[in-house]
């Protein structure tokens, strides 16, 4: 199957039919192979219940028992299939990562003196989808999403989306970064050091969900929240939180949907 980011253009190899296309197109063909599986594994689960039943003494329970098994075996299984389907919705086109990133960060830092501006913009320069400013620092969030099965991971240093090179995406992302400290200290005052995240919806991320490449701190959205807030120390405060997110609010321009 193609992958890529929703971002990128499709290959001409593959016009007229886009990758998410032939995801959505073969998973629903995959349909009944999949309730088959579930027909089998919920079949397994009964036997299991009714042979632990029996084990313990229940005999007059034990087509309950299984029942119950089978059941609960099946709900996990539609549980996962589903699950594994939502969490290709930002890279389908079905919902879009800006607004879930926005939605955990505000919920996770809002009450820690956290604020979060959503799609700002250096005039001229690039854009980014969050920024947060807080008591231990200054983050900013810009969101992606590869194909389901694109391996998203740091090696000998450098980063990879899949089998290409994400060195000039990490680079640009480190310089909005710079570019956005620099006018907040310029304006402000108050010296400004930006983090970059790119927050990852859709691909293969190393277990844990995190990884730092090239100045670039690569994560998925609900890890994002956890890194802020594990980072000690306080750099601002409250005045200084007060003046930056002012500042940022006016000076840096609402980018465009």
């Amino acid at each position: 199957m193609p992958g890529g980011s929703i971002y990128v253009q499709p290959s001409d190899k593959y016009t007229g039919n886009s990758a998410q296309w032939w995801y959505e197109k073969l998973w629903r063909e995959d349909a009944k192979n999949r309730r088959r599986s579930r027909y089998v594994k919920a079949g397994v689960g009964f036997v299991v219940g009714v042979a632990v039943a029996l084990r313990f003494g229940l005999s007059t329970a034990s087509v309950l028992v299984g029942l119950l098994v089978a059941g609960l075996v099946a709900a996990v299984d539609w549980y996962l299939d589903w699950h594994a389907f939502h969490a290709t919705a930002v890279w389908r086109g079905a919902k879009h990562g800006e607004t879930i990133t926005a939605r955990l960060l505000r919920r996770s830092l809002g009450r820690q003196g956290y604020t979060v501006l959503d799609g700002r913009a250096v005039k001229g320069e690039a854009s980014i989808d969050h920024l947060i400013i807080g008591p231990a620092g200054v983050w900013i969030v810009d969101n992606e999403s590869w194909s389901p099965d694109t391996d998203i991971n740091v090696y000998g240093g450098r980063l990879f989306f899949g089998e290409k090179y994400g060195s000039t995406y990490a680079r640009k992302l480190v310089k909005t970064a710079e570019s956005f400290g620099d006018l907040l200290t310029r304006e402000t005052g108050v010296q400004v050091t930006i983090s970059p995240m790119l927050a990852v919806h859709c691909g293969l991320l190393p277990k844990g969900g995190v990884f730092v490449a090239e100045g670039l701190t690569v994560l998925k959205p609900r890890v994002a929240p956890k890194v802020i807030q594990a980072v000690g120390g306080r750099v601002y405060t409250d005045e200084q939180i007060e003046l930056l997110t002012r500042t940022a609010a006016k000076e840096l321009l609402k980018a465009a949907a």
